[in-house]
């Protein structure tokens, strides 16, 4: 990998590419600590240090983290790219209910760049809600940050707070924008380097913090769990199931076609780090709810099961729930009948398994095999910062486990991999020697 990174700084092009990437980064990571107008930068400063774990982690820690702790600092990028990953997540899945949406897929670029504009106005719609229900959070500071009576806003006015609103907006619009610069202009993915980013600067306040509170020798042990951890992501996320697929030959025209030997490779994690994300989202959901009513007694249980992490009934609920989002996710993104009917239609087999359904049937069965497995690894990583808060009490600074060691890797693989793609294309042997 380092090599790869050496090369390309040593071809003009690449290396063009990388630092526009870098100054892309630095433009983000400065309107990430910029607070927006209107906001007593003092007061949440204070606040931040003196209540538990900087804010009711449980309810926020995914956007926060997503943000780079922007959110809490109420930024101007403050909601980051999680509107645009909510705005993504629901027009996949709507794409297979609403027919409109999957004949657009199916029609290449051009409909694939129409759903790209959806995906932008409804990434600005969900800015709004966001925005706006976050500050009006802001506006009581205890439901931010536990203990905390100090006015986090220097007018309470609704002036201000449309002004927050729309500053933050604006903000998740920049960074859709900038996002989409790095991926026409630079290296990878522009949305997904953004979220590596956030993810990256937080980890050295977490490790010091852990350096702070635990000591060396825990501090130690975090980082030499934190790279066996990431080794075994790094396994898994490249192991795959090569299903060899073989095309008959065929006559077009003049020309024979066909006669070559391939494969359909299916991931262990087919489904990447969504499930986590939706997993995550919903165990809030009870919690936020039962805020509103807190004298019932379910809300209570929530309150005594569901606010900490570290309880059994949250884990088990948490597992539960990934295992589920693994399955539903890989059932909605790879359709058998789809690849099985593509294979049929130009003279693709299995060897040994008839062409049509009983392709279909088993390219089902070897899913459904090897998604389990995946299922279990996404839940097992997801546990890893849980599992620390019982063993350490470092769940709050804990940065190796979860959807962060999830989306760190598999962002650090597949710009690597384009890396290394565009540097085989620049960099060839010839025929002669």
């Amino acid at each position: 990998m380092l090599g790869a990174f050496a090369n390309a700084f040593k071809t003009p092009d690449l290396r063009r590419k990388i630092f526009f990437v870098l100054f892309i980064i630095v433009i983000f990571r400065i309107g990430s600590v910029v607070p927006a107008p209107g906001v007593n930068v003092q007061s949440i400063d204070t606040c931040i240090k003196d209540s538990a774990g900087g804010a009711n982690a449980n309810l926020y820690s995914l956007i926060n983290l997503f943000s780079g702790g922007a959110l809490l600092q109420l930024a101007i990028f403050a909601l980051g790219i999680m509107p645009y990953i909510t705005a993504s997540i629901i027009l996949q899945l709507l794409t297979v209910v609403i027919p409109r949406l999957e004949t657009l897929k199916k029609e290449g670029q051009a409909g694939q760049t129409k759903i790209t504009q959806y995906t932008r106005f409804l990434t600005v719609g969900l800015a709004i809600l966001q925005a706006t229900a976050f500050v009006a959070l802001a506006r009581t500071p205890g439901q931010l940050f536990q203990g905390c009576n100090l006015p986090l806003l220097y007018e309470n006015d609704w002036f201000t707070v449309s002004v927050i609103v729309l500053t933050m907006t604006a903000g998740t619009g920049v960074v859709m924008w900038l996002g989409e610069l790095i991926t026409d202009r630079g290296v990878g993915n522009g949305m997904s380097i953004l979220i590596f980013t956030q993810i990256v600067a937080t980890f050295p306040t977490q490790l010091w913090n852990i350096r702070k509170e635990k000591g060396l020798d825990v501090f130690f042990m975090v980082i030499v769990i934190g790279l066996i951890i990431m080794a075994a992501v790094i396994f898994i996320e490249q192991a795959q199931r090569r299903i060899p697929v073989q095309y008959a030959k065929r006559m077009v025209g003049r020309k024979m076609f066909g006669g070559t030997s391939t494969y359909i490779p299916l991931k262990v994690n087919q489904a990447g780090v969504i499930p986590v994300i939706f997993a995550s989202s919903l165990m809030y959901l009870p919690v936020l709810i039962s805020q509103f009513r807190k004298d019932e007694k379910w809300a209570q249980w929530i309150q005594t099961n569901f606010v900490r992490g570290d309880h059994p009934y949250y884990m088990l609920a948490f597992v539960a729930l990934i295992i589920f989002f693994t399955y539903f996710y890989v059932s909605i993104t790879f359709n058998p009948k789809e690849v099985a009917d593509n294979m049929k239609k130009y003279g693709g087999f299995i060897p040994g398994i008839r062409a049509g359904t009983p392709t279909e049937e088993y390219l089902g069965y070897v899913l459904s095999r090897i998604t389990f497995p995946g299922a279990i690894y996404l839940a097992i990583v997801s546990l890893i910062p849980l599992i620390a808060l019982v063993l350490v009490d470092a769940s709050q600074s804990f940065p190796f486990g979860g959807t962060s060691i999830l989306i760190m890797v598999g962002v650090g693989l597949d710009t690597v991999k384009q890396i290394e793609s565009q540097l085989q294309q620049r960099n060839y042997e010839g025929f002669l020697r």
